[in-house]
């Protein structure tokens, strides 16, 4: 069994995620599968290693010994495949497909210079919708895709990433909190049909009983850098309610803490996403892309 890591690695994923399901979604592998690398693993040690309970999965005495011995195998192993990066030292450029507030906002300068230490190779990223980064992944036109939209399609793995939040915001002092009534009394620039904000939003919208058409829409841009900047030159004028739209938390947070831009957040709701890391089934045991993920999950950037 220790020449076959895979059947560990799915032990510890099963632990760390306290669920089968969950590390079936993170392994890129179905749940019969799991339970088979599971039950393999205890077959060869003729013992349970894992008790699946109502709120999750916990460790038998055996499990908790096998865990300190896989945790140890997993360190070596991490260990040797940086050495090897180092011996192979590919002359290669690790390509990254963003979506717009990623690409545009959380992963510029420091973050994508630190990818680029941790495999000792040139970093490019490409921005665009989540759904082209999705099939540019497919594709190989790209090695990973960090992504604000759940495009889920069955070749691709997807790891949770970070949380995002959606926010009403202005250059001009909004109150906190909005009331759904509110909102009609503002004028609004909008994201493009096409974008997983402008879908997000809609559907509180509905919720909340705002319709979109009583908006007064002043016009729609196709990504989250041109709205931002259409709010921040947006005219302030004493006759006129303020210009607002809404844009990720993370993208406008160093305006708001100058004074630049103000957010609100609609009152009882928070708009909330899940930002995916996501790369091919077929290379989930590549080194460069177990490296660059190993550090988006641990930094966050």
């Amino acid at each position: 069994m220790l020449k076959d890591f895979a059947k560990l690695e799915t032990f510890l994923t099963v632990i760390r995620e306290h669920s089968f399901s969950k590390a079936s979604a993170k392994l890129g592998i179905s749940q019969p599968a799991v339970t088979q690398q599971i039950k393999f693993i205890e077959k060869y040690l003729d013992c349970k290693v894992i008790e699946r309970k109502k709120n999750g999965v916990i460790l038998t005495k055996e499990g908790e010994d096998l865990y300190r011995i896989a945790l140890r195998l997993e360190k070596c192993i991490n260990n040797a495949e940086r050495d090897l990066i180092k011996i192979i030292n590919k002359e290669i450029t690790f390509r990254i497909g963003a979506s717009f507030t990623i690409g545009n906002f959380i992963i510029p300068g420091k973050c994508l210079n630190n990818i680029k230490q941790v495999i000792h190779n040139d970093v490019q990223i490409k921005v665009e919708l989540s759904e082209q980064v999705i099939d540019d992944i497919i594709n190989k036109q790209i090695d990973l895709g960090l992504i604000e939209s759940p495009v889920f399609k069955e070749d691709v793995i997807y790891r949770e990433w970070l949380e995002d939040e959606l926010v009403v915001f202005s250059n001009q002092p909004l109150p906190k909190t909005l009331k759904p009534d509110d909102l009609n009394n503002y004028r609004w620039i909008c994201r493009d049909e096409a974008s997983h904000t402008r879908r997000m939003v809609k559907e509180v919208f509905e919720e909340i009983g705002v319709e979109c058409k009583n908006l007064d829409v002043l016009y729609e841009v196709d990504s989250s850098a041109t709205l931002k900047a259409a709010i921040l030159k947006a005219e302030k004028n004493e006759n006129e309610p303020p210009v607002v739209s809404f844009i990720s938390h993370v993208a406008i947070a160093d305006e708001v803490e100058s004074g630049q831009l103000y957010e609100a957040r609609i009152r009882g709701y928070r708009i909330k996403r899940k930002l995916y890391i996501a790369y091919s089934k077929e290379r989930k045991h590549d080194a460069f892309i177990e490296n660059v993920v190993g550090y988006l999950q641990q930094h966050k950037c």
